[in-house]
């Protein structure tokens, strides 16, 4: 699988430190993943887990209210997904709960962000070797793998941007994705002014994935709120 369809996926980090979880978002995002949730307690890990509903966790082990490893459990009693620990805790009998749990990997406090990466990237492949970014539409099919449509045949590339829009509509697919949301998924954590780019932008990706863009059936205007993105099988 393409490693860009993989930054689209939610990551969830969780720690006390709030150096440290701006230090791990800034990391993660100059890598080009977008879509990061934190959380510095347990409760806070357990609500944003519930509502955010992330692919990768990435959790420490000491926590103000509680022990990261009963999180995991119940992390995972939330959702299948990835977790990595990352903690200042580097002793082998930490390191052997942690795996023992069934984590994916346990890394210790400091690090060298490289080394988070290729991480991240390791686990993410691995977890999501068999996933099909192939997306079928009513007229057409999204490669996400390749950041192309492909329709009657013809294979139309994607911008950047107009890969970013479909991947936050994807990532909500049948539910109303808001203008703000989605401006922020297309122009990063300052998106106020970027509404008749993003009109613009939505015109553009209509022509490539609908058969009659006029009237299209797959990126569905809801006035006033937002669009939806109607994927067949979904």
């Amino acid at each position: 699988m393409d490693v860009e369809y993989l930054k689209e996926k939610r990551i969830l980090l969780v720690d006390d430190e709030q150096g440290l979880l701006d230090m791990v978002c800034s990391i993660l995002k100059e890598e080009g993943h977008r879509q990061i949730r934190t959380a510095g307690t347990v409760k806070e890990a357990l609500e944003e887990a519930a509502a955010f509903r992330p692919e990768l966790a990435i959790l420490d082990v000491m926590l103000p209210d509680g022990d990261g490893f009963v999180l995991f459990e119940k992390l995972k009693k939330m959702g299948d997904y990835p977790v990595l620990f990352l903690t200042a805790r580097g002793e082998d009998e930490d390191k052997f709960k942690g795996l023992g749990l069934g984590a994916d990997d346990y890394m210790v406090k400091p690090f060298l962000p490289k080394e988070l990466i290729l991480r991240v990237g390791v686990i993410l492949k691995r977890s999501y070797k068999n996933e099909d970014p192939l997306v079928r539409l009513a007229g057409s099919q999204i490669d996400f793998g390749r950041a192309e449509v492909v329709k009657e045949g013809e294979h139309i590339s994607l911008t950047a941007k107009e890969f970013e829009l479909l991947s936050a509509l994807y990532r909500n697919a049948g539910r109303i994705v808001t203008i703000d949301a989605l401006c922020e998924a297309a122009w990063g954590d300052n998106p106020y002014g970027y509404e008749n780019s993003l009109m613009a932008h939505i015109r553009r990706i209509r022509e490539k994935i609908e058969k009659d863009p006029s009237h299209p059936a797959s990126l569905v205007t809801v006035k006033g709120l937002g669009y939806k993105l109607m994927v067949e099988g979904k």
